[in-house]
């Protein structure tokens, strides 16, 4: 039945606050349009306003921008501290790929910084205003990622694709303990997780190495399904009936492209004491800690 599942069948959202972090382009934003669609109330987290401002031009319904820099933790804690209403569902989407060398502003290296740090960090300030879900969006980069413990920040020599799958492993890990944390605590808020297989978006073009740019460029044009498309994963995801812990994706070979299902991860990214040791990293790095719904700062 999931297997023909499209943005058709999201039910009516009218009431319901989702915040999508990178949502002024891309997938991000082709899940804003379907929600915003559906009658929902659409907070765009993002780094850049006046693009945000330019994005939500383009979306039929209720939309609000607001400034969110994942990598950096005094934005991100900004953002929560104003955040003062129910947020029914965080959709961490934003991200960044396969860069060069780069640190936030708090020295983290860019991938790990932004996709899991940052989003750690958020999800656990915005939990006490989280009434259904958070939807944590992966990659199936994941499946070539190795946690690096010891070096999370590869301080011992930088590989930017390695980066990412850690990173995409790492966001993974992070689902699946905090569904365990929140089941711990007796919450009912679900943790769930989803990948766009292939999508043509710009988050590919930005490597700094230029014929690996084109090339991409030329397969996106070629092979990619389109933004809207990869963001279907992501909206079932964020509004279908599935449990706890469950990865959404695309259903066609190799998962690259189709309608959203559930899907499978690696070994490696179901490894709980990975994930336990992960969390603990986490906190010490970001300052930011859960306690069953209430997170300590």
């Amino acid at each position: 039945m999931t297997s023909s599942w499209t943005p058709q069948d999201i039910p009516d959202q009218t009431g319901r606050t989702f915040v999508i972090t990178g949502a002024n382009s891309g997938i991000g934003l082709g899940a804003a349009k379907a929600l915003a669609a559906k009658g929902a109330h659409v907070v765009l987290a993002v780094r850049n306003t006046a693009k945000g401002e330019e994005a939500a031009r383009t979306i039929g319904g209720e939309t609000e921008v607001r400034p969110l820099d994942l990598a950096d933790l005094a934005s991100v804690r900004a953002f929560a501290e104003a955040t003062h209403t129910d947020v029914d569902v965080l959709i961490n989407n934003a991200g960044v790929m396969n860069v060069p060398l780069q640190h936030t502003a708090d020295g983290f290296e860019m991938q790990i910084g932004t996709n899991h740090l940052g989003h750690f960090a958020l999800t656990n300030l915005l939990l006490p205003h989280i009434k259904d879900r958070v939807v944590t969006v992966a990659s199936g980069s994941h499946r070539y990622g190795k946690i690096r413990l010891d070096d999370l920040n590869w301080e011992q020599g930088y590989k930017r694709h390695l980066a990412y799958g850690q990173a995409k492993l790492a966001n993974l890990l992070f689902m699946a303990e905090l569904q365990r944390r929140l089941d711990e605590a007796g919450s009912s808020v679900r943790s769930v997780g989803a990948h766009p297989g292939w999508a043509s978006t710009n988050l590919q073009s930005r490597s700094g190495n230029r014929i690996e740019d084109t090339l991409m460029g030329i397969g996106n044009r070629l092979f990619a399904q389109t933004g809207d498309m990869g963001a279907e994963p992501t909206l079932f995801a964020a509004t279908a009936d599935i449990p706890g812990n469950s990865y959404a994706g695309p259903d066609g070979r190799f998962e690259m492209r189709g309608h959203p299902t559930l899907v499978s991860r690696s070994t490696a990214a179901t490894d709980e004491e990975t994930a336990r040791k992960l969390w603990v990293l986490s906190e010490n790095l970001t300052g930011v800690s859960f306690r069953g719904t209430v997170p300590v700062v």
